[in-house]
């Protein structure tokens, strides 16, 4: 049996299926962005879909450090905000 790709979360460093989770990217021009397709060029991080492994990668410096970027104000804000949603449409569901 063939499981798939593993991916870890670069929060919560649980290893699960590269399909379970939400993956982010480096940009030529240093700017992170959501992968929805998972197959765009650039460095790579991968999330849980849970809004606390948002907050603590954003907030604690996690994903800048994955990313070996600094992230500006103005993005941190839109990656909380991605990651809030997560919360909200799992009490909603």
């Amino acid at each position: 049996m063939r499981l798939g790709p593993q991916r870890t979360c670069v929060a919560c460093h649980n290893v699960s299926s590269k399909v379970g989770l939400v993956r982010l990217v480096r940009t030529v021009d240093g700017k992170i962005e959501v992968d929805a397709t998972g197959k765009r060029p650039g460095r790579g991080a991968y999330l849980c879909a849970s809004d606390q492994c948002w907050a603590s990668a954003v907030g604690k410096g996690r994903l800048e450090r994955a990313m070996r970027v600094r992230l500006d104000q103005e993005t941190r804000e839109s990656l909380l905000a991605y990651g809030s949603d997560f919360g909200k449409r799992e009490v909603s569901a």
